[in-house]
């Protein structure tokens, strides 16, 4: 084989080879049940919320007495072995003889929320055999709200296996993937305040700098527009004067004082009759 023919080859091979690594390190991902234009945006956006808790893999360990002895291997939207190409998301292995078994795969995913949890099912995992007709194992994850913790506490609730149909492994976890949004708790009156009180505070503020620092006014002339605001005083109060007064402003007094001017009548009266006639 010619040198340029061998170096075409080896080419051949290296980028053959390279396709075949990228398809081996790219992880399967959750599949909803149903075709793919059949997902709904709710779905998608709970899936892609979920997306921190991919990277990260959980176990816990069940044993009741000596005839069960199980670690459960769980990963959110990936495969637990992904060199197995089985797309198992959650794996029972049992200690005593290494015999594992699939509960449940993400290419038969359903997910839904509430207002603070998330709820993942895997579906299609191994068969059950004696146990639920025969069915088929499936995985319930309820993700429930915790703020400040990416994951924790992935623990089995229950095994229900009793009934003839829709038996299912029950799990719970905390994360804060299931919190709701954070919502402001400022009404648009408060802001409005908030910028109102703000405008005013560098009025008074920067209009008593200014007085003092560039006209140099002392005592009160420091404050912005004073003789504005005195005069806004006397005319609110003369307002309020008379928008609240509660008698005619021409009535006549209720009563009359002892004045001078009476004092004065009244001793020219008496002293008529002291007059010779």
């Amino acid at each position: 084989m010619s040198p340029p023919c061998h170096t075409s080859a080896l080419l051949l091979v290296f980028m053959a080879l390279a396709v075949v690594g990228a398809e081996q390190s790219e992880e399967r991902s959750c599949d909803v049940i149903g075709d793919e234009s059949s997902e709904s945006q709710m779905e998608r956006a709970l899936l892609k919320k979920l997306e921190p808790l991919s990277h990260m893999r959980f176990n816990v360990t069940v044993e009741k007495g000596k005839t069960e002895n199980y670690i459960y291997h769980f990963r959110v939207c990936r495969e637990v072995n992904s060199t197995s190409h089985d797309y198992a998301g959650l794996v029972q292995t049992d200690r005593q003889n290494g015999k594992t078994t699939v509960i449940g795969r993400i290419n038969e995913t359903q997910v839904f929320n509430g207002s603070d949890w998330i709820m993942l099912i895997y579906k299609g995992g191994d068969s059950y055999g004696r146990h639920c007709s025969g069915e088929k194992r499936r995985a319930v994850i309820m993700i429930s709200c915790k703020r400040g913790v990416t994951a924790s506490s992935f623990s089995i609730i229950s095994e229900e296996r009793e009934k003839e149909q829709e038996c299912f492994y029950l799990f719970e976890m905390d994360s804060s993937v299931a919190c709701p949004a954070e919502n402001s708790h400022l009404s648009v009156g408060s802001i409005l305040l908030i910028t109102f009180v703000s405008l005013i505070a560098v009025y008074i503020i920067g209009g008593f700098l200014y007085q003092r620092l560039v006209v140099g006014a002392k005592g009160m002339e420091q404050i912005p527009h004073f003789a504005f605001w005195q005069d806004l005083g006397n005319l609110v109060a003369d307002g309020c004067d008379f928008v609240c007064r509660s008698k005619p402003r021409n009535a006549p007094a209720a009563y009359r004082g002892v004045g001078d001017d009476q004092l004065g009548e009244e001793s020219e009266e008496r002293d008529d009759h002291l007059l010779p006639m």
